[in-house]
């Protein structure tokens, strides 16, 4: 008999199985008269993450990251970093997953892409860059709960 015969759920898995650089992009367009100026950077950080089947039970999970600095009115530069794995997911559904995938895969995935932020800019000569952690497991329960929130105003009644 087997496991899922006996009515026993079947056995949760979760396996990294390759972490790999999908695509960067590095732009320095004010260079070198901006070498010139005094250093006052302001940062704009965008993350976001998709999840997608392979086959079976093989995702691809890439977490997108984009830098723009400025200095004053002139873009110092901008990086964008598509950082990848592939992950062994089996016997997790619905919000579990999507924890998982949103998550913790991305939580993964968030040194490599960080590391090639600040060895591009480096490349660049711009001063030392990085990014500061990010806990993606937090941000994605509280996407969720103010999802449910939402949800739950949508649902009431108005009068």
């Amino acid at each position: 008999m087997t496991e899922q015969a006996a009515g026993q759920q079947p056995q949760q898995q979760f396996q990294l199985q390759r972490i790999y650089l999908k695509d960067l992009s590095y732009e320095a367009p004010k260079t070198p008269q901006l070498f010139k100026e005094q250093w006052k950077p302001e940062v704009n950080l965008e993350v976001n993450n998709t999840a997608n089947v392979i086959e079976g039970n093989i995702y691809e999970v890439v977490l997108k990251v984009t830098v723009t600095v400025k200095n004053g009115d002139n873009t110092a530069f901008i990086v964008e970093v598509a950082q990848a794995g592939l992950f062994l997911l089996e016997g997790v559904e619905g919000i579990q997953k999507e924890a998982i995938l949103k998550g913790v895969c991305a939580n993964i995935l968030f040194p490599y892409a960080r590391e090639a932020v600040s060895d591009v800019v480096a490349r660049g000569t711009f001063p030392q860059f990085l990014l500061q952690p990010i806990n993606f497991e937090a941000a994605f329960a509280e996407n969720l709960r103010k999802q449910q929130e939402q949800a739950k105003q949508d649902a009431q009644p108005t009068h």
